[in-house]
C-alpha cells in the first residue's frame, strides 16, 4: 500500500512538474509567436500593399480613405498566411534559445525526450492551423466580397481628387494598345471641367468626345454641353452629334481584378458548388484554390514538424541561428508553392498536388530530420 502511494506522488510530482514544462514553453512560444505575426504582416504591408495603395490613389484616383479602406479588408486574408511564418519563427527561435543555453541538454538528461519537448509546440500549431482554416473559411471571404465591391464602386465612379489638374486616365486592351483615354482639365465642387475622352475600343473608328462639365456616378458618366466625334482610324470623319445633356457608361473592365478574388470570396462549400459553373478555362485554378484552402493551414504543423529538428543546436554552436533558418524555410517553402500552383495552372500537375505539393516536400524533409534527431544525441 506504501509503495503504490509513494508511485502515486512520484506520478503526480512529475505531472506536475511537466504541466510548468509546458507552460513555460508555450509562454515563450506564444509571445515569439506574436511578434513574428506582426513582422511578417508589416513585412507584406510594407512591401506589396502600399505599393498598390500608392498605384490606386495615384492611377485611378481613388480617395485615400477608400484606398485604405480596401487595403485594411485586405488584412484577414494577409493574417491566415502569416500564422504559420509566425508559428516557425516561435518554434525555431524558442527551441533553439534553449539549445544553447543548454536547457534542451538537461531536460533529456533528466529523461525528457524531444517528442515530450515538442508535444506543446505541436498542439499549439495545430490550434493556430485549426484557427486559419477558420478565419478563412468566415472572416476572409466576407471581408473579401467587401473589398471587391467597395473597388468597384470606386473604380466605376472614376473619383477624382478634389481640386486636381489636368488629370489623365487610360484604360488599354489585353494586347497593351489603347483603349480609352481620360483627360479632366480640373475637378471642383464635385463636378468635372473641360473634359475629353478619346474612345478607340472599336476597331475601325474612334470617338472624341468633348463637354465643358461632366460627373461620376455608378451608373456611368453624366456630361452636359459637349459634342461626340466619330473619325476613322485614318482620320476621316464619319459623324458629329451635339448634346446638351448625356449619359455614358464606359465602365472599366474588372473582370481580372474580380477573378482574382472570386476563390476568397467564397469558402471551401460554396468553391465546391461554383467550380462545375465556372468556364473550363477557370475550373483549373479555381481547384488549386480550392485545395489550397486546406493545404495552407496544414503549412502551420509541416512548418513546426520541419522547425524543430533545426532548431535543435549542436553544442559546437554558439549563437542563435534560428531567424535565418526560419527565412530559408520559408523562402523554400514559396519557392515550391510558386513553381506547384504555376505547373498546376498550366495542367502539368493535378490540382490537389499542385495544392499540396509544397507540404509533401516540406514533411518528407522533415519526418526524415525530425526521426533523426530524435534517435542521436544532440
Amino acid at each position: 500500500m506504501k509503495k503504490i502511494k509513494k508511485h502515486i506522488k512520484i506520478q503526480l510530482f512529475k505531472l506536475k512538474h511537466m504541466r510548468q514544462l509546458d507552460k513555460y514553453l508555450l509562454k515563450q512560444v506564444i509571445e515569439m509567436f506574436i511578434m513574428g505575426v506582426l513582422v511578417f504582416t508589416s513585412i507584406i504591408f510594407a512591401s506589396d500593399t502600399f505599393i498598390t495603395l500608392i498605384k490606386q490613389i495615384s492611377m485611378y484616383g481613388i480617395p485615400f480613405k477608400i484606398a485604405f479602406l480596401i487595403i485594411i479588408l485586405h488584412l484577414p486574408s494577409v493574417f491566415v498566411m502569416t500564422i504559420p511564418m509566425g508559428v516557425l519563427l516561435a518554434t525555431v527561435m524558442t527551441l533553439n534559445g534553449l539549445s544553447l543555453s543548454s536547457e534542451i541538454t538537461v531536460m533529456r538528461a533528466c529523461g525528457i525526450g524531444l517528442n515530450r519537448i515538442a508535444k506543446p509546440i505541436f498542439i499549439f500549431a495545430i490550434i493556430m492551423s485549426c484557427i486559419s482554416f477558420v478565419v478563412n473559411e468566415t472572416v476572409v471571404p466576407v471581408m473579401t466580397k467587401q473589398s471587391t465591391d467597395l473597388a468597384l464602386y470606386a473604380f466605376s465612379k472614376k473619383n477624382i481628387p478634389e481640386g486636381k489638374e489636368n488629370f489623365t486616365f487610360k484604360e488599354v486592351k489585353d494586347d497593351g494598345m489603347l483603349k480609352r483615354l481620360f483627360y479632366v482639365g480640373n475637378c471642383s465642387d464635385g463636378l468635372l471641367h473641360n473634359i475629353t475622352v478619346l474612345d478607340a475600343s472599336k476597331d475601325g473608328t474612334i470617338q472624341i468626345l468633348q463637354a465643358k462639365e461632366g460627373t461620376t456616378a455608378e451608373e456611368g458618366w453624366q456630361f452636359q454641353k459637349g459634342a461626340i466625334y466619330t473619325v476613322t482610324n485614318r482620320g476621316n470623319a464619319l459623324d458629329t452629334t451635339l448634346f446638351e445633356d448625356t449619359n455614358i457608361k464606359f465602365g472599366m473592365d474588372l473582370s481580372d481584378e474580380m477573378n482574382r478574388n472570386l476563390a476568397n470570396e467564397h469558402n471551401f462549400i460554396q468553391l465546391c458548388k461554383l467550380i462545375p459553373k465556372t468556364n473550363p478555362e477557370d475550373r483549373g485554378w479555381l481547384t488549386i484554390s480550392l485545395f489550397d484552402k486546406i493545404a495552407l493551414p496544414l503549412t502551420t504543423i509541416v512548418f513546426v514538424l520541419i522547425g524543430v529538428p533545426l532548431a535543435i543546436t549542436p553544442p559546437r554552436v554558439r549563437y542563435n541561428r534560428g531567424f535565418l533558418f526560419s527565412i530559408l524555410i520559408i523562402f523554400a517553402y514559396y519557392l515550391v508553392r510558386a513553381l506547384s500552383i504555376s505547373f498546376g495552372e498550366a495542367g502539368s500537375l493535378a490540382p490537389v498536388l499542385a495544392a499540396f505539393m509544397p507540404d509533401i516536400v516540406l514533411t518528407i524533409i522533415g519526418v526524415g530530420l525530425y526521426y533523426r534527431k530524435v534517435y542521436t544525441i544532440c
